[in-house]
C-alpha cells in the first residue's frame, strides 16, 4: 500500500506520496489559505485527491496538523491556527474522502519522523521540539508516540515560564511560546531596538548592545524551558525543529545554559539538529500508518 502524508502548516501545506519503502513518488507544496476553516478543508481534499491520481495502488492517509484532536469530542483544540479550534476536521475529511484518516499534531509527527528516519534514530525516549510560528513538543518512546491521558503530552509551549508574563492566545500569561517562538523573538527585538527585523536578519547582524540583550534573554528563556523538560522527562535525546531551530548558537551556548539549569550535576542530554528539515512533519504523517 502506498502512503499519503499531508502537513498542514500556517504558511504552507505539503503533501507527499510514498511507496512501501518510503521512496518519494510525488511531492507538492501549496500556500495555506487564510480564508477560514472551509478553505483549509478544500485545500487538504484537493491535495489528497491530486496525489491519489499519481498511483494505481491503494493509499493510506496521514495528516499532520497544528493542535490536537480531543479524544472525547473529536474536535480540534490547542491550535495556533485558530479557525481549526472546535472543528471536527478528521470527521469532515473522512466524510468527504470516504476513507479513514490518521491524524496527529505537528510536533508528534515531527518527533516520530526524526526518531525513525532522522537525527534521533536509535534513541529510546525522544523529546521533539517545534520552535516556529508557535512552540510545541512531542514525545516518542521506543518508536511510539506517547499521547498522554488527555492527548496533550509534550505541550511544553504552554507551560508557564514567567508568571504574569506575556499574554498568550490560549488565555494564559507567560507561556514559553510567547518568549521563544519566531514571532515572539521578533517582537522582543522590536521592543529593544525600535526596529522591525526578521529573525534571520537579527542573527546575521550580531554586533550591537541591543543584540547582546536580546540574545541573553533568548538563551535564558530557552535554557529554563528545556531544563524543565529534562527535569521531568530525562529523555535520551532532544531534537529541535521549526524555523528557530536554525539558530546555530542554540547547539553550543544554548545547550550550556540548559545544562546549567538542570537539577543534576551530571547532564549530557544530546540536543540535536533535525535531519529532515521542514519536511519532517509530512514524513511523520506517512509514518502514522506504519505503527
Amino acid at each position: 500500500m502506498h502512503k499519503i502524508g499531508i502537513d498542514l502548516g500556517g504558511t504552507k501545506t505539503e503533501g507527499i506520496l510514498l511507496d512501501e519503502n518510503y521512496n518519494i513518488i510525488e511531492r507538492k507544496r501549496i500556500k495555506t489559505s487564510q480564508n477560514g476553516y472551509e478553505s483549509i478543508v478544500k485545500l487538504i481534499t484537493f491535495l489528497i485527491n491530486d496525489l491519489k491520481e499519481k498511483t494505481s495502488e491503494k493509499t493510506s492517509i496521514g495528516l499532520c496538523t497544528p493542535g490536537v484532536t480531543d479524544p472525547n469530542s473529536g474536535l480540534i483544540k490547542n491550535s495556533n491556527t485558530q479557525c481549526l479550534i472546535g472543528m471536527p476536521l478528521k470527521k469532515d475529511l473522512e466524510n468527504i474522502l470516504d476513507q479513514e484518516i490518521l491524524m496527529e499534531n505537528d510536533a508528534n509527527c515531527f518527533t516520530l519522523a526524526e526518531s525513525l528516519l532522522g537525527s534521533a534514530k536509535g534513541y529510546g525516549m525522544v523529546f521533539g521540539v517545534i520552535m516556529g510560528t508557535g512552540v510545541g513538543g512531542g514525545i516518542v518512546i521506543n518508536e511510539t508516540i506517547h499521547k498522554g491521558r488527555s492527548n496533550i503530552a509534550g505541550e511544553w509551549g504552554h507551560h508557564i515560564l514567567h508568571p504574569n508574563g506575556n499574554k498568550c492566545y490560549c488565555g494564559k500569561q507567560g507561556c514559553v511560546e510567547t518568549y521563544i517562538s519566531g514571532p515572539a523573538l521578533e517582537r522582543r527585538w522590536l521592543e529593544i531596538s525600535s526596529t522591525k527585523k526578521s529573525l534571520q536578519s537579527i542573527i546575521q547582524n550580531p554586533s550591537s548592545a541591543e543584540y547582546e540583550q536580546w540574545k541573553s534573554e533568548f538563551l535564558e528563556n530557552f535554557g529554563m524551558a528545556l531544563a524543565n523538560v529534562i527535569d521531568i522527562l530525562d529523555p535520551d535525546a532532544i531534537v529541535l525543529g521549526g524555523g528557530v531551530s536554525n539558530v546555530s548558537f542554540l547547539y553550543d551556548e544554548g545547550k550550556k545554559v540548559v545544562y546549567e539549569k538542570v537539577f543534576s550535576d551530571l547532564v549530557d542530554t544530546p540536543i540535536l539538529e533535525n535531519k529532515l528539515g521542514d519536511s519532517a512533519g509530512v514524513f511523520g504523517a506517512c509514518l502514522l500508518n506504519s505503527l
